[in-house]
């Protein structure tokens, strides 16, 4: 909205407050007077707000520092009085242009105004500290070099600190109803417990940053990466958040698991091989959230779904909506867990412990994850309507290990011709001996007990050993 560089008078009118999905607002160079309207508390999407070269008086309102969208205010030569806030924007002396505003005052000789007056006596108390540090700093030159020489073989280790600290670049809700088409199911990838997700084409930098305050310190090649991130109001005033993730060409885990035709009546399939790799992509992120994070963290919702599969099939864990830092642990993962209460992940995949009242822990994931494995391998999901009355997805491939196996597997995990007890076949011999280590290994992880399961680092090094002795078998 513009009406600069007109003569119109009288108060901002409250109503404008209203237009809550407003972006920018350019009034400056009129004749407009009293006090910026409280009503403005409700621009939470402004990006651009210029009110300068009017008349306006009264105090800066406090609630424009709590605008997380906004990158310029200008306030500048009008009769505005009284302390600047120090919060969001007021932060950025580059951000909030307020000169020309003769009784206004400043906490910080950033904004060059006259201090608050409170704020003067601890300016000149900071002065004198200052000087006598200049003169501390003299002796300890010849430290600083030695500190420095340290340092720089930490290069690594600061430079990852420094990405963490970046700032993610911010879109506005018009952008991102613009990028997908105002939200179009064409552009819908799926839904799930906390929202929905779509695809769209922003143009972002290709150096992904880390996924928001909770996240900022994973880093890993199987963890879906997050591009940015929305934070405003909707046109109808309600909280819009966002982030904007990675897009995956190959979609979920789950629509491998259970293709539908299409309209030829083709089925996209999944091999046996390809399943292994996911098993351990999957594996070495939960490892790395495991035992490679400080504090350890614990994913909470893994299932196929949130299973991403890149445009090479590699696996990348997403859906971070449950996931929770372990801030009670040791590096024994059996006594690494939280008391965190809330929902623990979805049906047929939660830890039996779990529904309890026990604790989150690491094992929660190692369960499901077993589960996961166990259902690449049946094409069988753990909520079918055959699991009733304490028969669930375990007993099932239980009962029939190791004799009958075969009968149970998914024909595309068989190998080359589905069948697994044909005996004259060296590839269905192979795929026979992997599956029965990989049905071993699902049964493992998702015994009901939290201690007979295994850790995932040992998960990890025990899907490793199969995804070599397969290929090497696969060569022959």
């Amino acid at each position: 909205m513009s009406i600069s560089n007109n003569q119109f008078s009288r108060q901002i009118p409250s109503a404008l407050g209203e237009c809550v999905h407003l972006e920018y607002l350019y009034m400056e160079a009129n004749l407009l007077d009293g006090r910026i309207p409280e009503s403005f508390t409700n621009l939470r999407g402004i990006i651009v707000m210029d009110l300068s070269q009017n008349k306006l008086s009264g105090e800066i309102p406090e609630f424009l520092g709590t605008f997380s969208d906004i990158e310029l205010l200008n306030l500048s030569f009008n009769n505005l009085e009284g302390s600047v806030p120090t919060g969001g924007i007021f932060h950025n002396a580059s951000e909030v242009l307020i000169q020309g505003n003769k009784k206004l005052c400043a906490s910080s000789p950033l904004l060059q105004l006259p201090l608050s007056s409170s704020k003067t006596s601890k300016v000149r108390q900071a002065l004198n500290i200052l000087k006598i540090i200049g003169f501390v700093s003299l002796a300890v030159i010849p430290l600083s070099c030695l500190v420095v020489i340290l340092l720089m073989k930490n290069k690594k280790v600061k430079q990852v600190a420094q990405q963490c600290n970046k700032e993610l670049k911010k879109f506005s809700f018009t952008d991102l109803v613009r990028a997908t088409d105002d939200f179009s199911s064409a552009n819908l990838v799926g839904s799930g417990r906390y929202g929905s997700v779509y695809k769209d084409q922003i143009g972002a930098p290709k150096s992904f940053l880390t996924e928001c305050e909770a996240l900022k310190n994973t880093r890993h090649r199987n963890l879906v990466r997050v591009i940015t991130a929305c934070s405003t109001y909707d046109p109808t005033g309600h909280e819009f958040k966002a982030l904007i993730l990675e897009y995956m060409a190959n979609g979920s885990l789950e629509s491998w698991i259970y293709p539908k035709a299409n309209k030829y009546g083709l089925q996209r399939t999944l091999s046996l091989g390809s399943r292994i790799v996911i098993a351990m992509d999957i594996a070495s992120a939960l490892d790395y959230l495991h035992n490679h994070c400080m504090p350890p963290m614990v994913h909470c919702d893994l299932k196929p779904s949130n299973v991403l599969l890149d445009d090479v099939m590699g696996a990348h864990l997403a859906d971070f909506g449950l996931a929770k830092f372990l801030h009670s642990f040791s590096y024994s993962c059996h006594h690494s867990s939280t008391s965190l209460m809330g929902p623990r992940g979805s049906i047929g995949y939660i830890a039996p412990e779990y529904g309890l009242g026990s604790k989150l822990s690491t094992e929660g994931d190692v369960y499901s994850y077993g589960v996961i494995i166990l259902e690449m391998l049946t094409g069988r999901r753990p909520t079918d309507e055959m699991f009733t009355d304490g028969f669930n997805l375990h007993k099932y491939v239980q009962k029939e290990f190791p004799q009958n196996i075969g009968e149970i597997i998914d024909p595309c995990s068989k190998g080359a011709d589905n069948n697994l007890e044909q005996e004259n076949h060296p590839i269905v011999d192979g795929a026979k001996s992997w599956i029965m280590h990989l049905v071993k290994l699902g049964l493992s992880c998702s015994m009901e007990t939290p201690k007979d399961r295994p850790t995932m680092q040992d998960v990890y090094a025990e899907i490793i050993t199969i995804r070599e002795g397969f290929a090497r078998e696969s060569r022959l």
